[in-house]
């Protein structure tokens, strides 16, 4: 069985749901995983997404964060934030059951300033996700950990790691929080297939002709466990949201596996 996957922080689903429906119609992705969604539940639009033929977890809050899972397949033992007597940041943190597939989506927070307290706090956020998967499945499980992770791994993943070295997203810190976290057992699923530079999920609206200039970042990521990672076939970047018609500032990212 063929599945496709994709990941995408869409920045406001209720500002960005016309391009979402045109490009879930023209990509048929199986499983979506969404970030930054800034809608309330009462106010996400499940509706619409249905008429699509996807069913929706959701979770998220007015103007801020918010994450879904959209797929095509009922979802099994959803879960919501993290159960570990810390902030629940349920909206920042959805797991799912798919098939035999265990499915983590997340919208690591992003730091402010390296001299502020939410900075801390989204190191300690990778050292506890580290610890949710235990929770959730073992290192020989087929799992999938998806999202905006707010972070470049590697100075080929930021379009000038020289002078960019020490932002809250490129910073020795956060990417050695990172990596701890992906060491539980993930695989970079789209380095196994792309090791082009110049390849960015994300490009800042202050920006002026970002993506043409390639002024970009990758942080945006799928990883998945060597299990899983071993029945990729292929991984991209889909620009064509990026470069359409009131978009996000991040595009989605996309894999696919034989299953």
């Amino acid at each position: 069985m063929a599945l496709r996957v994709a990941t995408w922080n869409v920045n406001s689903i209720r500002a960005r749901l016309p391009a979402l429906l045109a490009w879930l119609e023209r990509v048929r992705p199986d499983l979506v995983g969404l970030q930054e969604t800034k809608a309330p539940d009462d106010a996400f639009p499940a509706g619409p997404l249905a008429d699509l033929g996807y069913r929706v977890a959701f979770r998220g809050e007015k103007a801020y964060n918010g994450v879904a899972l959209l797929t095509r397949k009922t979802l099994k033992n959803v879960r919501f934030g993290f159960d570990d007597g810390g902030p629940a940041d349920e909206a920042r943190l959805v797991t799912a059951q798919w098939g035999r597939v265990t499915v983590v989506n997340t919208y690591v927070p992003q730091g402010r300033e390296v001299d502020h307290p939410m900075f801390g706090y989204k190191l300690a956020w990778f050292d506890r996700l580290r610890r949710a998967f235990d929770a959730v499945a073992r290192p020989g499980d087929p799992v999938l950990w998806m999202g905006d992770l707010n972070v470049a791994p590697e100075p080929i993943d930021v379009y000038d790691p020289k002078r960019l070295l020490g932002h809250v997203c490129y910073h020795p810190d956060a990417t050695a929080a990172f990596h701890r976290a992906a060491a539980w057992g993930f695989v970079d699923v789209f380095r196994r297939h792309v090791n082009e530079p110049g390849q960015y999920t994300y490009f800042d609206y202050r920006a002026v002709d970002a993506v043409a200039r390639g002024r970009g970042w990758r942080v945006d990521h799928l990883l998945a466990t060597t299990t899983l990672a071993e029945r990729s076939t292929s991984a991209w970047i889909d620009l064509g949201p990026r470069l359409g018609p009131t978009p996000s500032d991040h595009t989605p990212l996309l894999a696919e596996f034989d299953l």
